[in-house]
């Protein structure tokens, strides 16, 4: 490309080669790519702005580079950006961040190139087919053989939506980008010149459209802004991607005859959600914010669920003569007939001699009748659906028309068996507090408060819900903060005061701080005591579930002790649960962040503690992470395969035994570890004035601003980093390049055990052979590589106190001397070539952005600014930057 936009196009040429850290160039399809997409957003600008606009953001981009291969100073970089006005500063500002949402779609689009090119016939590792291989031949282990059918049927992958703000795009900048990415996709296909000239043109009209787009949100969310926008990734992509995950694993278990036979595969899948059920410190979830939060669900799954059975109807044009109908289907449809004589009249008369076809579109038609509560045709629940649909299933199947059988109808089976009418389990979750006192207001007998009346009005709609869509839809209610098993029976009281209209309900502990990890054992045995608990385990088969908190246990504890803490608990949790013979789920409150818990989903579940998976894992998906794992149906697929795999992988006796053989060998080294480690971390959050100083040195109370959740930032009206929410803890320290949330503290812990880097040989046998050290040290090491220090110093440098400053950063310098020599690597993330490569070249540009946010903030803290007008530009330069800095190191909480 040769036209103005073409320097905005070298991504792939960063200098920091010198640095000898890009040891490969960027693939030639992503190299393409990015050069096509900013090449036309630089044509863009200058049709925008004129070429000054350009020749700005070209002299920017230069001098970070420059500064990243020591040819300039960060103070040098700083004058650029403070010589230009402040409207200029957010057209440049703009122009990086639209730059890394486009960079982002190319990478997407590579990823899933790099997907097919894999697919080759042959065993692809991480995938389920791959786990299944591996179980069978596990020669000595109870795993082995015939154990695989018995994993198979206590499998169980639970993903839970959360409305956790953590997405920092706009929906119309989600739509616009997903619009580019559907014409990217095209070209890529191969098209014909005057095709290609047409989509390349309609690329520039939509990427203009981007450009000229808002890209923070003008009006606060609501919750139900927040259930529409997680149907669509279920609208785009997971009722797609579920049956082919499950003829995945037939496959896998039984060869190519998948589709010819009844299915091995059970659907293992089910789908949850937090958003307009989670009210923890959200007043604006109410009773009927679930109850309209639920009804979006319904109607979207219903309307999939139709549409996706009249299609099938359609299309099953078998006749009789060839394909007869089986007794019980005749039976059925005569049944039909005599209650709806017009309907199925009109079928039979636009398909004659199509039994099958005729009952599927009834049943479509009935599908419909249910979203729209048209009682005398609707069904009553999903099995009455799946019995109508198992009629067809097994009469196709009599009559030989067993590809028919078992292929798209058994497709729409394993869709109903998964979504149900509801689509997702709705949970709900409060603060133990709320009940405490609500429970106390019942007792007495007295005037309520508008809170107990609310909490008594929660309970009353997930009844309705119950009657509605049945217990499955909604039964789940996580108590935050749970501190003993009172505040479980306080749920359970407040429930059965409502008499009759009591609903069933599961009621989870919620573990959360480091106090409250250590107790949760003795806080189950309690909950053994309770008469309605003890009914639930009768009528479940001895089924519990209790969720384990990562965000505030690593925003008290840091993210080494935090990780030791979580890992004990569940080791504890497993032995208490075998010991009561009770089957527990462990649900792990992950954020999408390393400082919450976040990281490579398939590595975290093979880190878990031994006996603590068994088959089975609930994980929350938060935020920008529900559309980077479920947004693109090839990369949703890999992503719940990968999860699938590592779940019965780590099931087997062969990688338990493993690890607890050297958890028992390293555990003592690791205390020490976590023991220094908590200490450091302490020593900082705990120094006098430490929460002002991080409000100075960060956007903390700016983000809010971004209005990308509808929950406030703190739990309470209290400013202390106490009531502060992980959420944007972790978001802020993204913010300033420090990461601190990520890696704090692991230095001095390493430090502890190795007499500061002196002795490592230990260290480097845990790396080696403890799945959880090695986790834990590379996702540290991750977060340490999307930290920058030269910049991090600039934001310290706010907050007016040098000692704050120089422990963070003498912290910095201790971790990542000591992680590259644990783990040998002589430059972080030397072992993971794609993302290093993705990091160290997207660091420059992100620099960009940080200067530009760095101009904003420091004469918003100087506190002088004194025109409003300016102050307006200032703020929404550095949201504009707050959301760029996001998109550039695809994190935010």
């Amino acid at each position: 490309m040769n036209g103005p936009g073409a320097a905005l196009v070298t991504l792939g040429h960063v200098a920091t080669k010198t640095r000898d850290i890009l040891r490969q160039d960027m693939p030639e399809p992503l190299r393409r790519d990015v050069r096509l997409l900013g090449g036309m957003l630089g044509d863009g600008l200058v049709e925008y702005g004129g070429r000054e606009l350009l020749d700005d953001v070209e002299r920017l981009r230069h001098a970070v580079i420059a500064a990243r291969r020591g040819e300039t100073s960060a103070d040098e970089v700083a004058a650029i950006v403070d010589g230009w006005t402040l409207e200029r500063a957010e057209q440049v500002a703009r122009a990086f961040t639209v730059y890394f949402h486009l960079t982002n779609l190319a990478e997407e689009h590579h990823r899933i190139r790099t997907l097919r090119e894999r697919d080759t016939g042959e065993t692809v590792p991480g995938s389920v087919a791959a786990a299944v291989e591996e179980i069978r031949a596990e020669k000595n282990g109870t795993a082995g053989g015939g154990r695989l059918g018995e994993m198979i049927d206590g499998l169980e992958f639970r993903p839970v939506f959360t409305a956790h703000p953590t997405e920092a795009r706009r929906r119309a900048v989600v739509t616009a980008i997903q619009r580019i990415s559907d014409l990217l996709t095209a070209l890529n296909a191969g098209q014909g010149a005057s095709e290609r000239e047409e989509t390349e043109r309609r690329l520039r009209e939509e990427i203009d459209v981007l450009w000229r787009t808002a890209l923070r949100r003008g009006t606060q969310m609501d919750p139900l802004d927040e259930v529409r926008t997680a149907m669509a990734a279920f609208d785009e992509t997971i009722f797609r991607v579920v049956p082919h995950v499950y003829r995945a694993l037939d496959r896998a278990l039984d060869g190519d005859d998948t589709g010819t036979r009844p299915p091995k595969a059970r659907p293992y899948l089910r789908f949850g959600s937090w958003i307009g059920g989670d009210r923890d410190g959200n007043p604006y979830v109410t009773a009927q914010v679930t109850r309209d939060a639920i009804t979006i669900q319904a109607d979207h799954v219903l309307r999939a669920l139709e549409t996706a059975c009249a299609r099938i109807g359609r299309e099953l044009t078998v006749h009789e003569s060839t394909t007869p109908a089986s007794p019980e289907l005749r039976n059925a449809l005569a049944a039909a007939r005599t209650a709806h004589p017009s309907r199925l009249a009109e079928g039979a008369k636009r398909s004659p001699g199509e039994p099958h076809r005729q009952f599927l579109l009834y049943a479509a038609n009935r599908i419909a009748a249910t979203r729209e509560r048209d009682a005398d045709l609707a069904y009553g629940d999903p099995e009455e659906l799946l019995a109508d649909l198992r009629t067809v299933q097994e009469s196709l199947a009599a009559a030989g028309a067993v590809r028919q059988a078992y292929g798209r109808v058994q497709q729409l089976i394993w869709q109903v068996e998964t979504f149900g009418f509801h689509l997702a389990e709705l949970e709900i979750r409060q603060h133990s507090e709320l009940h405490e006192k609500a429970l106390a207001e019942v007792r007495a007998g007295g005037e309520r408060s508008e809170m107990t009346e609310e909490i008594l009005e929660t309970l009353r709609v997930v009844a309705w819900i119950q009657k509605r869509f049945g217990v499955r839809a909604c039964h789940r209610y996580i108590v935050s903060f749970t501190r003993s098993a009172q505040d479980m029976a306080n749920v359970h009281e407040l429930a059965a005061s409502l008499g009759d209209g009591a609903p069933v309900l599961d009621v989870i502990p919620l573990f959360e701080t480091g106090e409250d990890l250590e107790r949760a054992p003795s806080v189950l045995e309690g909950m053994l005591e309770i008469p309605a608990v003890r009914r639930r385990l009768d009528d479940t088969g001895r089924r519990m579930e209790v969720m384990l908190g990562y965000s505030d246990s690593a925003k008290q504890l840091g993210p080494a002790s935090a990780t030791l803490r979580l890992y004990d608990t569940q080791e504890a949790l497993a032995a208490w649960a075998a010991r009561n013979d009770i089957t527990l789920t462990l649900f792990h409150g992950r954020g999408g962040s390393l400082g919450r818990g976040g990281g490579p989903a398939n590595r975290a579940i093979l880190a878990q503690a031994p006996g603590s998976v068994a088959g089975r894992f609930k994980v929350t998906e938060q935020g920008e992470v529900i559309f980077a794992r479920y947004g693109r149906t090839e990369i949703a697929e890999r992503h719940v395969e990968q999860v699938t795999s590592a779940v019965l992988l780590a099931s087997t006796d062969a990688v338990q035994d493993r690890a607890r053989e050297a958890a028992a060998r390293f555990r003592p080294l690791a205390d020490k570890i976590g023991e220094a480690a908590r200490d450091a971390f302490r020593s900082l959050i705990e120094t006098d004035g430490f929460a002002a100083w991080f409000a100075r040195v960060s956007p903390l109370e700016e983000i809010a601003e971004l209005r990308i959740g509808s929950r406030p930032a703190r739990r309470k009206a209290a400013r202390g980093l106490e009531d502060l929410r992980a959420i944007p803890w972790v978001f802020a320290w993204t913010q300033t390049r420090v990461n601190l949330p990520g890696w704090y503290g692991l230095g001095s812990g390493l430090a502890a055990v190795s007499g500061d880097g002196r002795d490592l040989d230990e260290l480097r046998e845990a790396y080696e052979a403890w799945p959880l050290f090695n986790t834990l040290l590379d996702n540290a090491e991750m977060s340490l590589a999307k930290s920058d220090r030269a910049i991090a110093e600039r934001y310290l440098a706010l907050g007016g106190r040098p000692e704050l400053s120089e422990a963070v950063l003498a912290e910095y310098d201790r971790t990542r001397r000591l992680v590259l020599a644990v783990t040998g690597h002589e430059r972080l993330l030397e072992n993971r070539r794609v993302l290093s490569r993705a990091v160290e070249l997207r660091n420059p540009y992100v620099d960009a952005l940080s200067h530009l946010q760095l101009r904003a903030l420091t004469a918003l803290r100087a506190g002088d600014v004194t025109d409003e007008e300016e102050r307006d530009h200032l703020e929404a330069l550095l949201l504009l930057s707050v959301n760029g800095v996001a998109a550039g190191l695809q994190n935010t909480g």
